[in-house]
């Protein structure tokens, strides 16, 4: 990829990397997110925070720090370059990690994935229904988060909550659907069906972080909108470049094996990108159809590996690498102009370019 950020350079000349960001987003975040699982039933609060790696099953602590904590990271710096900070940022941090939290432990009974940060799925580890029970739990104390902010933009940002989730909706049924489709012929899932799905299932989220802490401190709406795009063009870019280490990716950094989701035969961005190539990758697009037409509903390791080939003889994978830098581009397009804070804006650009070169 060739995009490139600057970074931000802390008070004393050091550059703030993401994982100083991340670090510092956590640092602010996790005490109030820790005092809204604590509500919760004692049991469906042990899974919540054995979801955020917080404990072990049983409830022993596990000291994890939850994942990266992006859109927890987006909705902080969303609100300090919209000039907010303090309440706004942190309940806007709050509500997004909870909704994308919920949102992992139905995704993951959903593909039936047995593994998340390299520990047994919240499913796996206590079954579908408490696993259902508890995401319900997260989602209903994120929408409490957002209504408990006692200010002029706390309705306009629970309608933008509510407005992201029915989006995730929409993108996640486009999602389960496309599995049932053809890889080619005139029913065939496109790439430009891609995109929307994508934009609802992963950008809708972080346009959502990104925009409601700028919301709840009653920002013009002109900022508050074009920081959601923005979030959604990032989307797009994050979801691409998960759909590289999906088939590409180290496990040792991914948590799932290689060539995971060829596995489960997926129909990501770089294998839609080859089916549909043209000129010197076309050969190589009628060999994958042919591969993924005739292999079984598990395919074994010779097969995905073939076909991890044919995606890349085929343009795949450096189309789908364009295709993360064209939505880059528009992220810039968005905050371009905006009266935000340099900062902040910096740190989102630190924090974009971290997300699209997670080891690719």
């Amino acid at each position: 990829m060739t995009t490139a950020f600057p970074v931000l350079l802390g008070a004393d000349g050091t550059t703030a990397t993401a994982a100083d960001i991340l670090d510092r987003c956590r640092e602010l975040v996790r005490p109030a997110l820790a005092g809204t699982i604590e509500r919760l039933h004692p049991w469906v609060g042990e899974m919540a925070a054995y979801s955020f790696g917080w404990c072990d099953v049983g409830g022993t602590p596990a000291g994890g720090a939850g994942g990266k904590g992006v859109r927890q990271a987006l909705a902080v710096l969303g609100a300090e370059a919209a000039g907010a900070s303090g309440e706004a940022a942190v309940a806007g941090a709050v509500a997004v990690e909870l909704v994308h939290t919920f949102s992992l432990l139905h995704d993951d009974i959903m593909d039936g994935d047995q593994t998340r940060r390299t520990r047994p799925t919240v499913w796996k580890a206590y079954g579908t229904g408490p696993a259902v029970l508890a995401g319900d739990a997260l989602f209903a104390l994120a929408v409490e988060a957002l209504a408990a902010v006692d200010g002029a933009g706390t309705a306009a940002a629970v309608r933008r909550l509510g407005a992201a989730m029915g989006d995730l909706v929409r993108g996640q049924a486009d999602d389960l659907l496309f599995e049932s489709r053809p890889w080619t012929g005139p029913t065939a899932v496109g790439p430009e069906e891609y995109r929307t799905m994508a934009e609802h299932k992963t950008g809708a989220l972080l346009g959502c972080a990104a925009a409601l802490g700028a919301a709840l401190a009653g920002a013009p709406e002109t900022t508050v909108a074009a920081l959601d795009r923005a979030g959604r063009y990032m989307g797009v870019a994050f979801q691409v470049v998960d759909d590289l280490l999906g088939i590409w990716g180290d496990p040792a950094v991914t948590g799932k094996p290689v060539h995971n989701d060829l596995r489960q035969r997926k129909k990501t961005f770089p294998v839609l990108a080859a089916l549909t190539a043209r000129g010197p990758g076309a050969p190589a697009a009628g060999r994958l159809a042919a591969l993924l037409a005739e292999a079984p509903d598990v395919p074994d390791d010779a097969t995905t590996h073939r076909a991890a080939a044919l995606i890349e003889q085929a343009g795949g994978r450096s189309a789908a690498l364009a295709e993360a830098d064209r939505h880059i581009a528009a992220v810039e397009t968005c905050l371009d102009g905006l009266p935000l804070a340099p900062g902040a804006v910096a740190e989102l650009r630190t924090l974009l370019d971290f997300l699209v070169r997670r080891e690719i």
